[in-house]
């Protein structure tokens, strides 16, 4: 999925003429944190709430305070993966999204890209769940796919994060079964570690509760 895709139109947008009162109270209103600021369609920057507490007075205009210019936007046609990317590495509560001209389109905002991230993959689907650890070097989807497939199972999702200084890797793979003991077995028969597995309820009900408080939380 896009992040045209991923627009919603809860986000407002500031005027570059708008005082900060107005803009706090839109941030106070919408419950986010930065607000994208926009002058004749064209992205300018985002104007966070720290910065309009630290540096603005009440009757100050955003354009009189320093814009958070650095952060250009995500462009439309980039993937849902690079927009958490950038939502995570900056922090941001809503992602601006351009077009090749710098025409602001919308904004993704982080409530909606967790939302579209548990609902459009195979995260929230019932089965079980398997944490291998593997040295980097030995890694091969194909042979654990192969494994978990010859055990009348198939893969939902797969997320993999990589240590370099150890040269390791922990996969976490979500099968379509909750009876995941047959695929351990077969696995721990060529060699790889399990570190932890997940019955079905157990993680359905887990991860359940833990997305639910955290909509609860975005939308506090």
């Amino acid at each position: 999925m896009r992040a045209a895709e991923l627009i919603v139109h809860t986000v407002p947008t500031l005027s570059p003429t708008d005082k900060v009162s107005t803009a706090l109270k839109l941030m106070t209103e919408f419950h986010i944190t930065q607000l994208p600021v926009v002058s004749e369609k064209k992205f300018i920057g985002l104007m966070s709430e720290e910065d309009l507490k630290s540096h603005g007075n009440a009757d100050d205009t955003v354009e009189s305070l320093k814009i958070n210019n650095l952060f250009p936007g995500v462009h439309d046609f980039e993937h849902m993966f690079e927009v958490l990317k950038v939502a995570s590495t900056l922090k941001l509560r809503a992602i601006p999204v351009i077009d090749d001209d710098n025409n602001y389109l919308g904004s993704v905002s982080f409530e909606s890209l967790m939302d579209t991230l548990a609902t459009e993959t195979d995260i929230l689907e019932r089965g079980g769940i398997l944490v291998l650890d593997i040295a980097v070097k030995d890694y091969s989807l194909a042979e654990v796919a192969r494994i978990i497939e010859q055990n009348n199972a198939r893969v939902l999702t797969v997320f993999a994060g990589t240590d370099p200084d150890l040269g390791r890797m922990e996969l976490t793979v979500k099968v379509n079964t909750p009876n995941v003991q047959p695929i351990v077995q077969a696995l721990e028969r060529f060699n790889y570690i399990i570190k932890d597995t997940y019955q079905e309820q157990e993680f359905y009900d887990n991860l359940r509760n833990r997305y639910d408080a955290l909509m609860n939380y975005l939308n506090v």
